[in-house]
């Protein structure tokens, strides 16, 4: 399965979204990792309203010389705000003109508060403001209740994906209806001292980190992996050049815990 840094998965709408991202979740370091990320060739940035450093990124972007058209924004909003002004002021902070993907960034709020905000999302889209909406951490009913309302389906779904939490019926769900599936704490914070993936990591050759990337990537998932470090930005980018195999790709398969294997949060049971 042949991937390179440049390497893209197509959305719905026809955009593009780069297979590979930078996340910036709880960094403190924003502005720097974003500017050592587009440096090593990075093109793909997730934010969020939360993360309270949507401003650090757009002005990383307009710092880096890479031109706007080339770098793919993603940031979140939580339900339950008030949307039209949450929207514009995302818009207003990362300063970039438009935001490539903006997702609903949990299911919390319930239904009417949920479909609420799609709507509004969707709205945006319309006015040119987003290219592409999606969510994030929704299990298969948050997204029944978009189909059922007639509405159009998100075009990603961003959830925690790695090994130990496959979450495998949410994710079959979103491959039959088209979903692209983004994959947030794909490094699993760091916790890489798993036997079988010690075994493959110095069988490959590779970091624990640049094997669970490429785990990511040959599943067609979009890892999107955080560091603050500009060495381990660069390390995390560079699984371009090898190739997990199927016997390898089995035993890391073999690792998933299921809601037990997740270390953030998992939404299978929020109403």
């Amino acid at each position: 399965m042949s991937f390179t840094l440049t390497s893209t998965i197509k959305l719905p709408s026809g955009h593009t979204l780069p297979r590979l991202g930078l996340g910036v979740y709880r960094n403190d370091e924003c502005y720097p990792a974003c500017i050592a990320a587009l440096k090593h060739g990075y093109r793909h940035i997730d934010s969020a309203q939360m993360y309270k450093n949507e401003a650090e990124v757009g002005r990383a972007v307009r710092d880096s010389g890479v031109p706007r058209e080339e770098v793919f924004i993603t940031s979140k909003i939580q339900a339950g705000y008030d949307p039209a002004e949450t929207i514009q002021q995302s818009l207003s902070k990362v300063n970039l003109g438009y935001i490539d993907l903006y997702l609903i960034h949990s299911p919390h709020g319930g239904p009417e508060v949920r479909l609420r905000t799609w709507k509004a999302l969707l709205t945006a889209k319309a006015e040119g403001k987003f290219r592409d909406v999606g969510v994030s951490n929704y299990n298969i009913k948050h997204i029944e209740e978009i189909r059922n309302a007639g509405l159009e389906l998100p075009a990603v779904n961003q959830i925690e994906l790695h090994p130990f939490c496959q979450q495998k019926s949410i994710v079959e769900y979103c491959l039959k209806h088209g979903i692209v599936v983004e994959a947030y704490c794909p490094l699993v914070r760091g916790a890489f001292d798993d036997p079988t993936l010690q075994e493959i990591s110095k069988k490959v050759r590779k970091t624990p980190a640049q094997v669970l990337v490429r785990w990511s990537l040959q599943r067609g998932f979009v890892p999107l992996p955080k560091s603050a470090n500009p060495e381990r930005i660069k390390q995390n980018a560079e699984v371009f050049d090898f190739e997990l195999s199927s016997e390898d790709m089995a035993k890391l398969d073999g690792l998933d815990r299921g809601k037990e294997g997740a270390i953030s949060w998992n939404p299978v049971d929020v109403d």
